[in-house]
């Protein structure tokens, strides 16, 4: 058993690093979008879109922000052991409440130097979905840490995001007009269909391959 605390340690601080930077890249993807198009122009607003504009409308939704929690969830727990326990589902839940809450401050950081505005222009928003983070967070990050797991439990976990990511493209399509939204939606459902199809055939193949080796084994 390692008693050494510092492989735990470096994984905090790779996922609040990795936090930081989706929060920054989303931040930035948001500004460089804006800049991309003319909003004044009526073709812009009704049809036009950029790949800027699709960049930011698939980092700035809400399957994203989870999908970062998740990962994190599996990243800071991928030296613990295969079997499933309460301090691989802590340590996941950890890791899902840091990266959000760093992605958080550092995406409203950027937006206050982006907008040339006073950091407590965004205290508000920052306090709302670090509140959420906290409620939301610790669910994504166990998630995360279950990805690893084999059976049904690891396949739930490995398709909660592109589920979500494809639900939420009907519930609440993204873009400012059908164009872009139309764009991202069909960007995310291939997506989300490509990784629940490379799941499903991984968890088959595994499941063929035991079931191989039980017949050999009992013919012996």
């Amino acid at each position: 058993m390692n008693n050494n605390p510092r492989p735990g340690l470096n994984s905090l601080l790779g996922v609040l690093a990795a936090g930081a930077v989706f929060g920054a890249a989303t931040s930035l993807a948001n500004a460089v979008a804006r800049l991309s198009v003319d909003l004044e122009s009526q073709e812009a607003t009704t049809s036009g879109w950029s790949i800027m504009e699709i960049v930011s409308v698939l980092l700035d939704s809400g399957w994203a922000w989870a999908g970062l929690a998740v990962l994190a969830g599996l990243l800071a727990t991928r030296a613990e052991q295969s079997d499933l326990r309460a301090r691989t589902l802590a340590r996941g839940a950890v890791a899902g409440v840091l990266t959000l809450l760093a992605a958080t401050a550092v995406y409203y950081a950027v937006d206050t130097i982006v907008h040339d505005v006073p950091l407590s222009s965004y205290g508000y928003e920052t306090l709302y979905w670090w509140a959420a983070t906290v409620l939301l967070g610790p669910i994504l990050g166990a998630i995360g840490a279950c990805a690893r797991q084999p059976g049904a439990i690891g396949v739930l976990a490995q398709v909660t995001v592109p589920v979500g990511a494809a639900v939420q493209m009907f519930v609440m399509p993204p873009g400012r007009n059908e164009v872009i939204t139309t764009i991202g939606q069909w960007v995310v459902w291939t997506m989300a269909t490509v990784t629940i199809g490379m799941v499903a055939v991984r968890f088959l193949g595994v499941r063929r391959r035991r079931n191989f080796s039980r017949g050999a084994e009992s013919s012996l």
